[in-house]
Formats: structure tokens, sequence, C-alpha cells
């Protein structure tokens, strides 16, 4: 690409990223400045930068890779701010991660999916998304004929507090290429898991979800698709932050992209630390650094524990 076009894309994408507001997040790290007795806020020394985007610095968000192929997208609706976030790879036309929380509120169910069908799109409202420019985005001819999921990375039954809410987990700048036996196998058994168990009461007032298949690494990509060659990820992997009671704790999650049908999480555990060296994606890079290095560095014991895992 030329090196002109991120200054552009800059100005495109300024608008959409601050079109919603959205409350402050109480679990947010505070800014580094001097506080009234002259000692500093602890924070992490890699955090995102927020001069383009507050909402960078949002719990959920891992770092940005910023190289200048890549956009990051933010995703809200009026009712319910801030809806899921994707960091997209232009020159690849895939996404690295989506981002998004999951609490009380925004776990509300007011919309299900099989509302779609009563509706003009006659079913599931997959689509283009029109703020990545065009000669970036996938397109549903892109799928058409492939063989290979659409594969949520944000779950359509995780966002079903409006109607609004639900369609933008259609944008295809949220899927991924998946082989059906993963995406209706283990895949969905993880989500089912985070759905119905640890996004309660009992586990979180707030988790922090950042989710996506690999595309940085050669090694770690299983194909393309025949059409458009769109990449297939050869592994999907989940990091998964709660706060409960201001008591932090962490656990990723890394799978295999084939046949699956495995409802045994604990299979697939893996620390924070050992997921960020698999994928070259730093987690949680907001926490304070005190808060991150003890949560990423659990032991498979301790998550275990944590998440109720046998």
């Amino acid at each position: 690409m030329k090196n002109n076009w991120k200054s552009l894309l800059l100005l495109l994408f300024a608008l959409p990223f601050l079109t919603f507001s959205c409350s402050e997040d109480d679990n947010l790290p505070k800014p580094k400045s001097d506080n009234n007795n002259g000692t500093k806020t602890e924070v992490n020394a890699n955090a995102n930068p927020t001069t383009d985007n507050a909402n960078y610095a949002r719990l959920e968000f891992p770092h940005i890779k910023n190289d200048g192929n890549n956009l990051v997208i933010v995703h809200s609706t009026k009712e319910y701010g801030i809806n899921y976030s994707v960091e997209w790879d232009c020159t690849k036309k895939a996404q690295r991660w989506t981002c998004y929380e999951m609490d009380a509120s925004n776990s509300a169910i007011n919309w299900k999916r099989s509302q779609w069908e009563g509706t003009s799109w006659g079913g599931d409202p997959f689509q283009e998304d029109t703020v990545i420019p065009q000669p970036y985005r996938t397109t549903l001819a892109d799928y058409r004929g492939t063989g290979y999921d659409r594969g949520h990375i944000c779950p359509s039954a995780d966002r079903q507090n409006s109607k609004d809410a639900n369609e933008q987990t259609f944008y295809l700048s949220n899927m991924q290429p998946q082989i059906n036996g993963f995406n209706a196998g283990v895949w969905m058994n993880m989500e089912d898991h985070l759905r119905n168990t640890w996004n309660t009461s009992t586990y979180r007032d707030i988790l922090y979800v950042c989710k996506g298949g690999t595309i940085d690494n050669a090694s770690q990509i299983a194909g393309y698709t025949r059409n458009s060659k769109l990449i297939v990820p050869k592994y999907f992997f989940a990091a998964i932050l709660a706060v409960k009671n201001g008591q932090y704790k962490a656990i990723g999650l890394w799978f295999e992209h084939k046949k699956n049908s495995d409802k045994n999480l604990s299979n697939y555990i893996v620390s924070i630390d050992e997921l960020e060296k698999l994928t070259g994606i730093d987690f949680f890079c907001n926490l304070p650094d005190s808060i991150e290095n003890k949560v990423e560095s659990a032991t498979k014991a301790e998550m275990l524990s944590d998440w109720g895992l046998k």
C-alpha cells in the first residue's frame, strides 16, 4: 500500500469512531498523573495510546498493532454504548481480533436470532462492514461456495440486548472462515460455556473478552479459500478477564482449527502469558502492570479452580 493511505483513512474513520460515546467504566485504569500526595497512579508501560480514540484504554482491548496497515473499528449502539471492537488488517482483508465486554446489562435478552426470519432480511443479516473502505473489506461473495462457515467471533447470542447490537455481530468484519465441525463443535461449546456459566454473577461483575483466529504468521495459517484467498486460520483463541468485587482473574484458550466436538474446556487452557507467546498479541495491556503480571501468569491449577473447570 502507498504510505499516504493511512492519513486518508484516519480522516475517514475519525467520525465513525467518535459517533457514540459511552459512560466512564469504573474498572478502567486511571491515566498516569500526579495525585494529591504526589505519587503516580500505577499504569501499564505498554498501554494503548488514546490520542486517536479514548476507547483504546478499555480493558478488553489488547495492544493495537498500529503498523500502518491496520484499522481499529469500534461498533456501538445508542442503547448500550460500545458493542464490540475489531482490529482489521487491510492488507490481508482479515481481522486480528474482536474484543468486547459482557455484563448483566448488555446480556439482557430483547432480541433473538430467530426473529430475523420475520424481517425484510428473511434470515440472518450477514453483510459487509461498510465502515471499512471497499477495497479492503470482505464480501458475501468471498465466502460463497468456499465450504467454510462465516464464523462469528463476537457471537450473535452474546448480543441479544437489542436488534441493532445483534445485527452488528453479522458484519463480515466480525467473521473468520471456520470449518463447520469446529464452528458448530468445540468453538460453539466454548461460547456456550462462556455465556451461560462464566457470564454470571458467580464469576463476574464484568467479563472482558478478546477472541480471534491466527493470521499474522505463515506457520499459523491453515490455507486460503479457493475463490478469493481469504485466510483460513490454523488456530483460534480466546483471552478472558473477569472482575468480581474488585478482584481480577484471567484464562486463555487455544484451539486447533479442525473438526472437534469436545466439551471439556480444560483440554484447551493456557495462561495469558502463554497465549501471548502463541499469538504475538499483548492481551489486557491496559491493566496496571502489577495486576496484569499476576493474572496472566496463573498456573493451570489456579485457572481450573478459578474458573470452575476439572
